[in-house]
């Protein structure tokens, strides 16, 4: 089989060199700028330097390149997820299985991103999602990781699998599309309040109250929209929060940190390429919140300080001063 990657940051770049072991790969860039350059450096020199790529590899911008790949993966900010997504609907894609390891919700529309797919890519041979605790930085380099590939569909989540399982690279099968994508996106804004914590100079106790609540705040948003219980305690719920909230390689982390050190949430972007999808994300969270009276006090409290000017240190006693309540309410 063949797999195209839908986009060459980070994280397409560590999954295509996954699917390269197996199939053959193409690693597609929006820009032939991009292309050209990692074409002759063999690396992803923005997003993932010091990687090699491997020749078997073709690192392209043409999106004719993609028209024989059994498997498409998407794998843009979830900002632009419908755009690149509309424009693959222009090619044949009647026969593709669709992937997304995107990890957002849409703003304003509020949707995961297998539902963009399934809108813009109508009527293809399946949809999947994958998502778990993997760090490209770590995938990339062979250090052992296991995530799950999520569909209504089973024999879909099969067909990923085998092509993306390595001796390095665990892939399990899942059929809870919901509360895994809603488990990716949420966590991206926990982590974000993790990275505060470590910017304010507070330790493990602060951060595993963090951890333990955030995937409170998780589970009551994902079983509102019909997610599986036993999804919280995989890969894709507990595993990936703890992984984010805690890994040097967050970059939802290293937001939150150099928020808590003063900075804009604009000086921050700036001052980076690399996509912290939390600051998208919880635009929808708030939303949610308000529209259908969900209590997310973590993913709001990041809003605040993103978007309405909130000082960090004051946010966080708020939250510590909020009205007692019993844990299981």
């Amino acid at each position: 089989m063949k797999t195209a990657i839908i986009g060459a940051g980070a994280w397409g770049t560590a999954l295509a060199i996954q699917a390269s072991k197996s199939a053959e790969t193409a690693l597609w860039s929006y820009s032939t700028e991009e292309a050209s350059l990692f074409n002759k450096a063999r690396e992803n020199v923005y997003y993932l330097p010091d990687v090699k790529i491997p020749e078997a590899i073709e690192i392209t911008a043409d999106i004719e390149k993609t028209l024989d790949a059994d498997i498409w993966l998407f794998v843009p900010p979830s900002k632009f997820f419908r755009d690149i997504a509309r424009k693959f609907s222009a090619l044949p894609y009647k026969d593709k299985i669709l992937v997304s390891a995107t990890k957002g919700l849409e703003f304003p529309s509020e949707k995961r991103m297998s539902e963009i797919l399934s809108e813009e890519l109508s009527g293809a041979r399946g949809v999947c999602v994958m998502s778990g605790p993997t760090h490209a930085e770590e995938v990339a380099r062979g250090i052992p990781s296991s995530l799950v590939a999520a569909s209504g569909d089973i024999e879909v989540a099969r067909v990923v699998q085998d092509i993306f399982s390595t001796e390095t690279f665990r892939v399990y099968t899942n059929d809870d599309v919901v509360g895994v994508e809603i488990c990716g996106a949420v966590k991206n804004v926990i982590a974000v309040s993790a990275g505060m914590l470590r910017g304010l100079g507070y330790g493990d106790n602060t951060m595993a109250a963090l951890v333990t609540r955030g995937l409170a705040e998780i589970r009551r948003l994902a079983l509102i929209f019909g997610a599986k219980e036993t999804t919280f305690s995989g890969l894709a719920g507990v595993g990936d929060l703890i992984v984010t909230c805690i890994s040097r390689h967050s970059r939802n982390g290293r937001l939150g940190e150099e928020l808590a050190r003063g900075k804009t949430l604009d000086e921050v972007l700036a001052s980076t390429k690399s996509v912290a999808e939390g600051a998208e994300t919880v635009k929808t969270l708030k939303k949610l919140s308000e529209e259908m009276q969900i209590e997310l006090p973590i993913s709001c409290a990041v809003y605040d300080v993103l978007y309405s000017g909130a000082d960090v240190l004051a946010t966080l006693k708020s939250l510590m001063t909020r009205p007692l309540k019993d844990e299981r309410e």
